[in-house]
């Protein structure tokens, strides 16, 4: 098993290599810190890739056309030993924007020739010095809003291009002190636990038994960011809890921490039904379900920033919402009068 740095310097290597690559050569780019059987997990309409051919075509060739030059902005970066398989895999993660001006059509998103921030999470587990797993999360619905659509009802939070750490040191490159580490790890499972032991809600008073008074919650867009424990309640959680029901905790795939930050990802975190609002939508006994990624900061004895990534069109793509689809067929319909 590698050593942290090591792990660290292979992402990072593999991200320079897929970064400066041109169109065309992407797939050769990725092969060198890649497996043979590398596995892509992708949220809506990416989805799950074997071998970098499929994730270069389904995924990086069609944005690189669309919005180039990319420039990587990177504002968290960290790396663990995965709790969920008793420490037998090692991950990295990394969070930021892919940015570029944005100059061709992209998945049906009309171009705006101005910059755009694609929000984008990673996960990368390393074995043996390649890469043979990356779960990637992209907030595709920011896109849409910063091109001036409205794919969703308004947001019950705030519409925001996200912000790293308000700390500016997200970035942890180097070696971080294993006491730190335990103890955020420490915190995260403990909110976790209480979170998902009562039904996916947690009281004013339970939340600050592991949250400052000033937390913020960037949640993703259709949903949005929020700031203090009672406006988190008012904006997301309890929306949350009145528009769904039936809500199951699922489990993670992968959950670490290093140093102050740590979180995990699903597949899926949650499954649920609709009980009406949320999102729009009406209430239906459809099984649906969210892939959801969380990161985040702790500061002291308790969290201070969370970073959350929901594949929300998966989400209502199964209750029968394709809103990629009606965008692709309103923009064919413009185009024709």
């Amino acid at each position: 098993m590698e050593n942290m740095q090591s792990i660290k310097d292979i992402v990072r290597n593999f991200h320079n290599a897929l970064d400066r690559a041109d169109a065309g050569e992407i797939a050769t780019a990725m092969s060198q810190y890649t497996t043979e059987d590398y596995h892509w997990y992708g949220m809506h309409p990416f989805y799950e890739q074997w071998g970098v051919m499929d994730v270069a075509d389904v995924f990086w060739e069609p944005l690189r056309r669309s919005i180039a030059p990319i420039q990587r902005r990177a504002d968290i970066f960290f790396a663990g030993k995965n709790q969920i398989d008793n420490e037998s895999t090692q991950w990295v993660a990394e969070m930021g924007h892919l940015m570029g001006l944005f100059d061709e059509e992209w998945l049906g998103i009309p171009p705006t020739r101005k910059m755009i921030f694609l929000p984008y999470v990673e996960f990368n587990r390393v074995e043996n010095g390649k890469i043979c797993e990356t779960a990637f999360f992209c907030d595709l619905i920011s896109v849409m809003k910063q091109a001036g659509l409205q794919p969703l009802p308004e947001q019950t939070g705030a519409f925001i291009i996200q912000p790293g750490p308000r700390t500016h040191d997200g970035l942890l490159y180097g070696t971080q002190d294993p006491k730190q580490t335990a103890k955020t790890l420490k915190l995260i499972n403990r909110m976790c636990d209480e979170l998902t032991g009562s039904d996916m809600h947690s009281t004013d008073d339970e939340l600050r038994n592991t949250w400052h008074e000033d937390m913020i919650w960037f949640g993703p867009t259709g949903i949005g960011a929020t700031y203090t424990i009672p406006r988190y309640e008012v904006q997301h959680q309890g929306p949350f809890n009145d528009g769904l029901k039936d809500i199951t905790f699922n489990g993670h795939m992968a959950r670490f921490a290093e140093g102050s930050f740590g979180g995990w990802f699903g597949w899926a975190n949650l499954s649920m039904k609709t009980s009406g609002g949320f999102l729009g939508l009406t209430g239906s006994d459809i099984p649906t379900e969210m892939r959801v990624v969380d990161l985040y900061r702790r500061d002291g004895d308790k969290l201070a920033e969370n970073w959350v990534f929901i594949d929300l069109l998966h989400f209502l793509h199964m209750q029968g919402l394709d809103v990629l689809g009606r965008l692709k067929s309103m923009r064919a319909l413009s185009q024709s009068n």
